[in-house]
């Protein structure tokens, strides 16, 4: 089991809405050098659908993608030991300082979270953080509780909802 440092800076900007946070890059996120490069992990294929837009395949894509729905990624895990992707063998976990990049980008206005894991630590680490947070069904391959297309049900339900009050807080606002 060997220390291993997350390999990626958050995608993030001054107009980002929604922050969705994993735990940790699974080893072929690491290979591909980008968020979420299972090619068997479902987050590309859900987050896209939610849109109804095409599934974008490279890393370009990807980031325009993210940019053009104003959504953030980072990972909660900053270092740990491993010695597989598996959340459940994560050891000695230290958190990314998601404080200050909450700070730093004000426009975040919610939190999504694609594992239990991933909102546990956050929750034990940053619960004075005041911002509206969410579970989305873990598009891991390893999480079958449910299958693709009640995932996207709630993806869909839940993003769709953070959007709508959005647009209605703004509409109050001006």
């Amino acid at each position: 089991m060997a220390k291993t440092y997350h390999p990626f800076e958050p995608i993030i900007d001054n107009s980002s809405k929604i922050l969705i946070l994993g735990t940790f890059p699974s080893i072929d996120s690491f290979k591909n050098t980008f968020y979420y490069g299972n090619r068997f992990n479902q987050f590309w294929k859900l987050i896209s659908a939610v849109f109804e837009e095409e599934e974008p395949k490279s890393i370009e894509e990807k980031l325009k993608f993210l940019k053009k729905h104003h959504i953030a990624l980072w990972d909660v895990v900053k270092e740990c030991f491993r010695i597989n992707s598996s959340d459940k063998n994560l050891k000695d976990i230290k958190v990314n300082d998601i404080r200050s990049l909450i700070k730093k980008y004000p426009n975040i206005k919610a939190i999504f979270f694609t594992s239990r894991l991933a909102q546990k630590i956050y929750n034990q680490h940053f619960s004075d953080i005041k911002l509206p947070t969410y579970y989305l069904p873990s598009p891991s391959p390893a999480y079958q509780k449910i299958g693709f297309s009640d995932k996207l049900k709630e993806w869909k339900r839940l993003i769709k909802l953070y959007y709508e009050d959005s647009a209605k807080e703004e509409k109050k606002s001006s």
